[in-house]
């Protein structure tokens, strides 16, 4: 758990401007190094005192929280565990999952400015279907209505709906039945741009229009930390920021 402290006269959580802002991070061993500077990225620029969990699988299981069986779909560690967040989260406040594979380029904070609390959830409504048949390290790329809308979830923790995400649920429903938030009215998912879960190699930038620039990079293809995607699009961004970590672990160290 990492916290940041920044301007504590921003709201993060529920109105108390004390809670710093929840962030969960889906962690997987194959991708240790894109966690990391995933989560550099977030607090090199919050201006907002945030604080930043991993999710983490192997933990989940020693603690009982997690038992479900691994099936052939499942491209990460953290592909059913990430809808454990309100839970984690105690059901209170707002909190964001996010997939470990983002590169953060503009300050959390504006995301949070906008939240709204009439949703249980507020995501990128994308129309996503990659042509690609595998991704990252081989991982089957597969196809389903509303894919990657659960990648960068904000959640409403202590909304009514969303109580319901026990471990119980999440180990037992179908991926159809949590990936599509069929827990959910549809009037109860919030949309959120999709600069905040650009898509490399799916989204453009438009030239001259800043409302297409990125704010946060989702290599979700796969990253430049993987041998087959290092000339990705953005890969240089992510390289850069890997640096950047990597120089800052050291001075540490």
């Amino acid at each position: 758990m990492t916290s940041a402290n920044g301007n504590a006269s921003q709201v993060t959580n529920n109105g108390d401007v004390r809670k710093p802002f929840k962030i969960f991070i889906g962690y997987d061993p194959r991708e240790d190094q894109a966690y990391e500077v995933c989560r550099h990225s977030i607090l090199k620029r919050t201006s907002i005192p945030v604080e930043i969990t991993p999710i983490v699988q192997s933990d989940l299981r020693a603690k009982g929280l997690y038992w479900r069986s691994r099936d052939q779909f499942e491209s990460t560690e953290f592909s059913f565990t990430r809808f454990l967040t309100p839970y984690l989260a105690n059901y209170d406040g707002w909190a964001m999952f996010v997939d470990c594979d983002f590169l953060y380029l503009a300050d959390i904070k504006e995301l949070t400015e906008l939240i709204n609390d009439k949703y249980a959830v507020m995501c990128v409504h994308h129309d996503y279907f990659p042509k690609e048949k595998t991704k990252m390290d081989g991982a089957v790329q597969t196809v389903y209505p509303r894919k990657n809308w659960s990648s960068m979830v904000l959640y409403n923790c202590g909304h009514p709906k969303n109580k319901g995400l026990t471990p119980e649920v999440v180990n037992n429903q179908t991926g159809a039945f949590l990936h599509r938030f069929q827990w959910l009215d549809d009037n109860e998912i919030g949309s959120v741009p999709c600069v905040w879960n650009f898509l490399e190699g799916h989204n453009e930038v438009v030239e001259n229009d800043p409302k297409t620039f990125p704010k946060a990079i989702h290599y979700t293809r796969g990253g430049p930390w993987f041998e087959a995607w290092k000339t990705c699009e953005f890969a240089d961004l992510w390289l850069k920021e890997m640096q950047e970590y990597m120089k800052k672990k050291s001075n540490v160290s």
